[in-house]
Order: C-alpha cells, then structure tokens, then sequence
C-alpha cells in the first residue's frame, strides 16, 4: 500500500532542498552581477566606512547615467537665499607656487617707453613666469690632441664609456630607459620624437642600446638579489606580462614577473618567469630564511614547505572578500569590515605617529589581538548559518583556513597587515604593459625586470632615476666587481 504522506514529506522536502538551490544559485548570480557592475561603474577604493557614520555606504549606485548625473548636478549646484538673489560665497584669494630655488633664471628687463634721464630708480617688481624648453640634443666631441714627445707620439687615453662602440653618452641612454620604464613611453615613440629634432636612429639601434645598458647593470641586478634576499621579512607577488613568441605565431606568451619587496630596506627585485608554477620563486627562495608574505596563492605553501620561510598572509586580500559580500549580505558583511576596520586603525595611528617595531608590537597585542579573539569567534559561529557557496561563506571561508597566516603579523612590529607594498612596487609595470603592450622576446622580458628592479629601487628611495642611471652608467665600467654593489641606489643617498 502506497504511503501517500510520506511520499508527501518526501515531495515537500526535495522541493525544499530544490528551493535552496535556487536560492544560493540566484544569490552567486546576483553576486557576480554585482561584481561586473563594480568593475565598469563602480569606485576601486575598498576602504570601509560603517553605515552609522556614512549611510550610503551599502547603496551602489551602478548605473552610468545616476553616476554621471549625480558628478554633473555636485558640479553645477547654486543656492539661492532668496528668489533672484545667489548667495556669494566669500572668495579665496589666489596663491601664487613659488618655483624652486634651483632652477635657473632668466633675467628680461622692460624698462619704461616714458622713461626720461630725470627718472630715479625706486623699487623693482618681479614676476615670475615658468617656461619650458623641450630636452635637446648635444654633441660632446672628445679632442685630444697629438704630441710628439722624446721621438714618440703622445695622447691622451679616452675616459670610459657605457658602450664604447655606440655614438650614445650616458645621459642619452639613460634618458631612454627612464622614458620607457618609468614614464612608459615605448621605444618606437621615442624613435619618433627623435626624429623631429632631424636625429633618425634606427629602431634596432635603439633596442642593442637598452639590451647593452642591461648587460652593463647584470652585476648590479644580481648585487641587488643578494641585498634583498639578506632581508627577515619580505612580500611576494607576481603580475603577468605579454612576450613575443618565436614558437607561437599570431599569438603572445603569457609570462610572469615575480616580485619580492624588502620593505625594512625599501628594496624591490623582479625576476622574469616563463610560467606561473613554482620553480620560479622555490629557485629564487631556495635559502630563504625568514618572513614571506604573500596574497594566499598555493604555490607559496610549497616554497614553505621546502625552505626555512615564514609565511604570513594578507588581511588587504581577505578585506575584499567581505567587501565584495556587502551587496548581497550587508549585515554580516558590514559586521567582518567594522571590526577588520579596526585592525587597520591601529596600524594607521601607528604609522601616523611614527612608532618602533617594538612599540608597534606592544600596541598590536593590546589592541589588535582582542579584535581578532572576537572576528576568529564571530566568525565561527557564523560559518555554520552562511550558505558555503555565498559570497559570505566564501569570505569567512577564506579567512578560516588561513588564520593562522594571517594572525602573524601581531607578533612582530616589523611586518605588515597586508602585502600591499609589493603590490605598490608593482603598479609601474601594469601602466608600462597599457603602452607597450608585449616584451618582444622572453631576453628582453628579462632585460625589463633589471631595469624595474633598479628603477623601482631609486623611487622607494626618493631617488632621481635619471641622474642615478647617467651616474651609474659613467663608472661602473671601471668600477672593482667586488665593489659593485656600492653603486646601487641604496647606497646613494647622498
């Protein structure tokens, strides 16, 4: 005999069970959507304000024509205190920038038509106007004249120079590798900014001069690994590049630039990879001993398990989690990004007041860790009632299998929250690859992480690159190999 409730306690609870996949298949939908619209309207800044203190925190307004209308109307906006009368606002006088004592200048006196010899000189009135005038071309010829001197002839010997059988100085080749790897101008377009001064270099020309002022720095690339690799605490990221292919035709190889940051020396170090696999960074982290922190990618925990290293993880990568969960749970998102808020503020007013490590340390233990005691517990109580595939789930997930990892920073004040200084140190080479598009073979990708390295380096140091590079380039020729890592920028600080 058919048991027709049970087979309607069985209907009801399939439809039940069908109903929440439904259910969490619409909320992943919802969350992707969410997401696109981010990525084409939406602002990049993940920094949290609670909703008490900013109540349109959880509103996104995504359309393109809200946005636009919204910039338009804050830019157009006029009171009036009464019909036919604007209010004027009290106006704020003009502050001329003064310019820098040390540019030169350039004296043009105007003296008065009226001016008869009966006028006495009073006061002078001076204004400033700045000027440019585009960087020019220069010749410098070498003369060195010829002797005869006890039945033989005398001359002087040439000075060094970066390469000798090229026409081109030092300031010539280091004013290009400063427009390509640091204002990201491609060599072509250099070619053809050269050519309205009537200078037609070939292209090819140009590129031996790139890859020859590389060979020169190979000893000062491999001086600066070592330096970096010298470091306890170091961040790891990679970032793609695209690579001309001699085996792929039509297409583009997709390579990798893996970066380490030493950020208690401010040293950056990039090193070209064909791939995104491990070798890679275990070939280069194979002695490592001390902190790495890195965004949580796996490839990490198996440089972990082969060498000495620490690995720490990012609370920057695991903030984005929750900020990407407001959307479809703001309650329990707003709650995660209150208190890792928290987290942040210490380190803010830490670094606000210019705090030791051990000073940063002492704050963390007393301010940090209590916060994290409460977001560990919240969150585990949490994970229970979330749906494992929401973007809730997914975030409080991703916290709890990494919060070993990601606690470690408070016990020591020398490392950091996050990984976003290496991030940072890597942003030039993301604008570089919008101009230049590809490295045109895996030796020149190669080429281009020295000169990101080294470049990178001078700007953590305050650096000029320019002058560094032209410095460089006319010693180290003749500079003992042994001392060649006193050229590098960290060492000019003069």
């Amino acid at each position: 005999m058919v048991d027709y409730q049970q087979l309607y306690e069985q209907k009801v609870a399939d439809s039940a069970e069908k109903e929440a996949r439904y259910e969490a298949r619409i909320m992943m939908l919802e969350h992707e959507l969410d997401q696109i619209k981010r990525m084409i309207f939406g602002s990049r800044q993940e920094r949290f304000t609670p909703v008490d203190q900013h109540p349109a925190q959880l509103t996104l307004a995504m359309q393109a024509d809200e946005v636009q209308a919204t910039s338009l109307t804050a830019a157009q906006k006029i009171s009036y205190t009464r019909k036919g009368t604007q209010e004027v606002k009290p106006s704020v006088p003009a502050v001329r920038m003064k310019l820098p004592d040390h540019l030169p200048r350039v004296d043009v006196v105007l003296e008065p038509e009226q001016k008869t010899d009966a006028a006495k000189w009073v006061r002078e009135e001076v204004t400033e106007e700045l000027d440019f005038h585009p960087g020019h071309f220069f010749v410098r010829r070498y003369l060195r004249p010829i002797y005869t001197q006890d039945g033989t002839l005398i001359i002087a010997d040439m000075p060094a120079r970066p390469l000798p059988k090229a026409i081109a100085g030092a300031g010539l080749l280091a004013q290009i590798v400063i427009d390509k790897y640091v204002d990201h101008l491609p060599l072509h377009r250099q070619q053809q900014r050269f050519s309205r001064d009537g200078i037609n270099i070939p292209y090819s020309t140009i590129t031996d001069w790139v890859s020859g002022t590389c060979t020169l720095i190979t000893p000062l690339y491999e001086a600066l690994k070592k330096r970096v690799l010298q470091s306890p605490y170091l961040h790891a990221d990679e970032t793609p590049i695209k690579v001309l292919d001699k085996d792929k035709k039509g297409s583009t190889h997709r390579g990798f630039y893996w970066v380490y940051h030493n950020s208690l020396d401010d040293l950056v170090f990039f090193d070209y990879q064909q791939g995104r696999g491990r070798e890679g960074p275990q070939h280069i982290l194979e002695s490592y001993t001390g902190y790495l922190q890195t965004d949580g990618y796996q490839v990490y925990n198996i440089i972990e398990d082969k060498t000495d290293a620490t690995l720490l993880h990012c609370w920057a990568h695991a903030r984005r989690k929750f900020h990407e969960s407001l959307q479809s749970d703001p309650e329990r998102a707003t709650h995660a990004l209150a208190l890792i808020g928290k987290l942040y503020d210490v380190e803010r007013n830490a670094r606000e007041e210019n705090l030791s490590a051990e000073a940063i340390q002492s704050i963390r233990q007393q301010e940090s860790v209590p916060v994290l005691t409460e977001l560990k517990s919240w969150m585990t109580e949490t994970y229970i009632q979330a749906l494992p595939k929401s973007p809730i789930g997914k975030a409080i997930a991703y916290c709890l299998e990494r919060w070993d990892r990601l606690v470690i920073y408070s016990t020591d004040g020398r490392l950091n929250i996050d990984n976003n200084p290496v991030e940072n140190a890597i942003r030039p080479v993301a604008i570089g690859r919008k101009n230049y598009l590809f490295a045109g073979s895996h030796e020149a990708a190669q080429r281009s992480a020295m000169l990101y390295s080294l470049m990178g380096t001078c700007k953590l140091h305050g650096l000029n690159p320019f002058e560094w590079l032209k410095d460089t380039l006319q010693k180290i020729n003749d500079y003992p190999i042994n001392r060649i890592h006193e050229l590098l920028p960290i060492n000019n600080q003069a």
